[in-house]
């Protein structure tokens, strides 16, 4: 599998992530972004170690540490760094919450709101791999927070659905995910999260119209493989030279080829 890079230097490379391709190596044994980019950084070494009469034996290993693990059925960018010193500056930023992170997001149904913040308590089950919202205060809990903003509202041939603009400020467990679901509005494609609430007000397509459904009908997804969930840009601070990086793809999909499908 080639990477699709979308920015590298001599500290940082961020890639697109592939639905169904972890983020590292997982009990499938199957490929995993970690593996692929160190094998990329390898052959890399190579060419220049045969470019200046080296031979490849006197190679090591790439250094490759993941900074914003993906789930395996989400895709978008996915940054690592490529020593220790800049994997450590980046986890700081991230706990620190310094590194903005945003994802574009189809869900089935509506949102309460055109925009808002949900702010909640995560339990993370891991017999189950399920991450749950409780109450304040129950043990094991975290905090978990993100921004939304509903881009568009459209009924399709698959149901009301809806595309928002999620930042997410807090790192959970399956966050999104989770918080989506317990909205009544869970990710398209997931099945391991939640039940879409019914929505009795009027459904209504871009710019106030009402949607003539989509010509993707009767797709069908398992939630191993693709969800609507697609991290889509990054700003941050360059751990070591202090520049800006701005790092952006527009989503890929089928949540995302519905959205694109939508007659008018």
């Amino acid at each position: 599998m080639k990477l699709d890079i979308v920015y590298e230097d001599e500290y940082l490379i961020a890639c697109i992530k592939p639905y169904g391709v972890p983020s590292q190596l997982d009990k499938t044994y199957g490929v995993d972004m970690i593996t692929l980019v160190k094998e990329y950084l390898y052959e890399k070494a190579c060419e220049a170690a045969a470019e200046a009469g080296q031979s490849s034996e006197d190679v090591e290993e790439p250094y490759v540490a993941v900074i914003n693990r993906l789930d395996r059925p989400v895709a978008g960018i996915i940054l690592f760094a490529k020593d220790e010193t800049t994997a450590a500056k980046l986890s700081d930023m991230v706990h620190d919450r310094k590194i903005a992170k945003f994802y574009q997001v189809v869900v089935r149904g509506f949102m309460n709101d055109e925009e808002g913040t949900l702010k909640s308590y995560l339990l993370h089950d891991k017999k189950s791999n399920v991450t749950k919202v409780v109450p304040e205060g129950t043990k094991g809990a975290k905090y978990a927070e993100l921004r939304y903003e509903v881009l568009d509202e459209l009924d399709t041939d698959e149901g009301p659905i809806s595309y928002l603009l999620v930042e997410l400020v807090t790192g959970r467990h399956h966050q999104i995910r989770c918080q989506m679901a317990a909205e009544g509005a869970p990710i398209w494609g997931d099945t391991k999260y939640g039940v879409v609430k019914e929505h009795p007000r009027p459904v209504k397509g871009a710019n106030g119209k009402k949607g003539a459904g989509n010509k993707n009908k009767g797709a069908k997804n398992k939630e191993k493989n693709e969800i609507g969930l697609y991290s889509t840009k990054m700003i941050f601070v360059h751990p070591i030279t202090g520049e800006e990086v701005f790092l952006h793809r527009e989503p890929e999909g089928m949540a995302f080829d519905i959205i694109d499908q939508v007659e008018w």
